[in-house]
């Protein structure tokens, strides 16, 4: 019987993106019957897919956590406790398969017997027949019974992965992601970009309650919350407590769009501040464990503290990391919370006030196939975030990012542009020096890097963020070349 895989766990497996699977599926060079696709057939695309720590997934995940914060990398493997358990429904799994294949051998060979004995009592043609149709049992059962055949790498490399990873699906939106090493269900959910409704992530305030419709999930973390026996009866559990054993269907809220998450005001503390260049500022807050900034990839927060004042200014991480909040802070005469900042008036450990999420510069369309990301100076910001967010969906078939410097620091964290572009292999970074140009030659250089990467703009999604005279003359000519309005989006970076 082939054995069938969904496209995010073929994609995990031969180390590509889901996007570049569906393209191949569209090609007609794999076949996919309901969204699987079969071992043999990937392993056809695939012949040198292996899982070691050498292959592309573990290159482009390595890239990812770069991205989120530097943050310090999680272990890959589950706990004991929850690596043992998962053994053991494999172990039940495989005793089960075994019980059911003795049972079919014992119907065979019964069946074999029965035939023979059918022969005994016929006669002529129906004899030789019965006999015939026995000896074919026979041959098959002995084919089965001393089968030499090699399995399928593809097959072996799946088994393994259901013990380090557990894939997930959520209803109704049918999302799916994998949870691996130590991660909660909501960990995993927000590695991967998506957006599950929750709180304190703590397991006091039961915001993150799911309902498990199918497999088994393990408490991870205590939780102060209490379900009621109802709830228990049914199957909730808490996302920021749990973890799956096997794969899990999980019935559960998403956040839609910005609209669906409440503003919020969180006392951080500053983790790290960095220099990315003379002129700019690489903001590293931290909110408490229990208290984590809610957010969209590109929105912004306010930031407050004393005598600076407040001030409104992008996220520039990825809300799969919720509690390390980074911000691109530029030299600034005319802000108050820049010039304090640069005269090192803020310290590590001193508090900061973030009043958030603003703003609707968020991914419009998450399986867009081409996104485009135009950032100028410290536009990056947002698009950074945003970027990130891209590479956790793993649904674009190809990311473009062009950035525009008009000042000598526009390029700053360039090496991590180009570690992407290096590392992903339908990831183009195109960088554009700026200075000394008007904004009509800038706006014509952006144009051009984008017209100049795209066979045509009726499928692109463009995001950009920069200076609005730039802004307007880049919508303008690129929606008047072919790329329809809805798909543009911008926000004001000066």
């Amino acid at each position: 019987m082939p054995h069938a895989l969904n496209l995010s766990r073929a994609a995990r497996l031969v180390g590509v993106t889901r996007a570049a699977l569906q393209a191949r599926i569209r090609s007609g060079e794999l076949a996919s019957m309901d969204g699987m696709v079969e071992a043999d057939e990937l392993l056809r695309l695939y012949p040198d897919a292996r899982l070691d720590v050498d292959g592309a997934f573990e290159r482009v995940t390595e890239i990812k956590e770069r991205a989120f914060g530097k943050r310090v990398r999680e272990r890959t493997l589950p706990s004991q406790e929850l690596l043992a358990e998962r053994l053991f429904e494999h172990a039940r799994e495989l005793a089960d398969t075994r019980a059911h294949l003795q049972k079919y051998h014992l119907l065979v060979v019964d069946l074999g017997e029965r035939i023979r004995a059918l022969a005994g009592d016929g006669e002529g043609a129906l004899r030789a027949q019965m006999r015939e149709l026995a000896d074919t049992l026979d041959r098959h059962l002995a084919v089965i019974l001393g089968e030499g055949e090699s399995p399928n790498a593809i097959e072996i490399m799946d088994d393994m992965l259901s013990l380090v990873a557990s894939h997930v699906v959520l209803r109704p939106s049918g999302h799916e992601y994998f949870v691996q090493g130590a991660d909660t269900l909501l960990e995993g959910a927000l590695k991967a970009g998506l957006a599950l409704n929750y709180g304190c992530s703590s397991g006091t305030c039961g915001l993150c309650k799911v309902r498990v419709a199918s497999g088994q999930v393990r408490r991870m973390h205590p939780h102060d919350y209490v379900l009621s026996e109802a709830e228990k009866r049914s199957g909730v559990t808490l996302a920021c407590s749990y973890a799956p054993v096997s794969d899990v269907v999980l019935e559960a809220l998403e956040a839609l769009g910005p609209q669906d998450i409440p503003e919020q005001t969180i006392s951080a503390r500053v983790r790290a501040i960095e220099r990315a260049s003379a002129d700019i500022v690489l903001l590293h807050l931290q909110t408490p464990r229990s208290n984590r900034l809610r957010f969209f990839a590109g929105q912004s927060a306010v930031l407050g503290f004393h005598p600076a004042g407040s001030e409104e200014f992008p996220i520039a991480s990825c809300p799969c990391d919720d509690r390390n909040l980074h911000f691109h802070i530029a030299r600034d005469p005319s802000s108050s919370f820049a010039e304090h900042l640069f005269a090192g008036v803020l310290g590590r450990n001193d508090p900061v006030t973030v009043f958030g999420p603003i703003g609707d510069f968020v991914l419009r369309d998450e399986a867009a196939r081409q996104l485009a990301f135009i950032a100028c100076d410290t536009g990056f910001a947002p698009v950074k975030s945003l970027v990130e967010h891209a590479l956790a969906l793993e649904n674009a078939e190809r990311i473009c990012l062009v950035r525009l410097a008009t000042r000598p620091d526009g390029h700053y964290l360039g090496n991590l542009c180009r570690a992407w572009s290096e590392a992903l292999d339908d990831f183009l970074y195109l960088p554009i020096d700026g200075a000394g140009r008007s904004a009509q030659e800038n706006a014509d250089a952006l144009c051009r890097a984008i017209e100049g990467n795209f066979a045509g703009l009726a499928a692109l999604h463009v995001y950009a963020a920069g200076p609005q005279p730039i802004l307007d003359e880049v919508q303008r000519r690129l929606c008047g070349r072919g790329l329809p309005a809805t798909q543009f989006a911008r926000t004001v970076c000066e």
